[in-house]
């Protein structure tokens, strides 16, 4: 499957009303394009951000999309986004969460290595991180996503509540060490968010 993700910052105070749209008017729509396969709201209310991910089919279902997720970003993000970046992935590994509570976390880490170092990020997440994951109380789903080309690679983990997702926290870092080390990647980032909405779509 691939991955279009939508990072959106603006004024904290009129972030509710952008998710308030997203979750409700803009699901129908999304839900009725061809190819979709299931998407993820995650927000920081106190510094305006929002990421949404959503998931499709296959390559050519992620490209046939992109103007009318163009438009539905449009309706739906404004007045909010000041910035927007739109990127699109290959969903790697996955192991997707069919819905989630009102407590639940999410974690995204972003990564770039070497192009040439591809195949050794993805044994290195679908063999030792993920099956750790899964292992941890209150893990949800998980996934890597990468752009091949660009040697670039985004990491997300949902959690179903507050404290099982602080308990991950120390060894998610670990974990952070292990692969940076063994891939030879460089760690870009890492934000936490509220999940507050995930939904998937049966294959069709």
């Amino acid at each position: 499957m691939f991955v279009r993700t939508t990072y959106a910052t603006g004024d904290p105070a009129k972030l509710d009303e952008a998710v308030r749209k997203l979750t409700t008017e803009g699901r129908e729509p999304l839900e009725q394009t061809p190819g979709f396969r299931g998407a993820g709201v995650f927000v920081d209310r106190e510094l305006g951000k929002l990421m949404i991910g959503t998931w499709w089919q296959d390559e050519e279902a992620l490209r046939s999309s992109a103007e009318r997720m163009g438009q539905l970003r449009s309706e739906m993000l404004s007045p909010f986004a000041a910035t927007l970046t739109v990127d699109n992935w290959e969903a790697a590994v996955a192991q997707r969460a069919e819905s989630v509570g009102e407590a639940a976390r999410f974690r995204l880490t972003r990564v770039d290595f070497d192009p040439s170092h591809t195949d050794l990020m993805v044994d290195a997440f679908r063999d030792g991180v993920l099956p750790r994951l899964q292992a941890m109380p209150g893990f949800l789903g998980g996934s890597l996503l990468i752009d091949r080309a660009g040697g670039r690679g985004i990491v997300g983990a949902i959690y179903a509540d507050r404290d099982t997702f602080a308990a991950s926290r120390a060894p998610a870092a670990a974990m952070r060490g292990e692969v940076t080390t063994k891939t030879r990647a460089t760690l870009r980032s890492v934000e936490e968010f509220e999940a507050v909405m995930v939904i998937s779509a049966p294959p069709s």
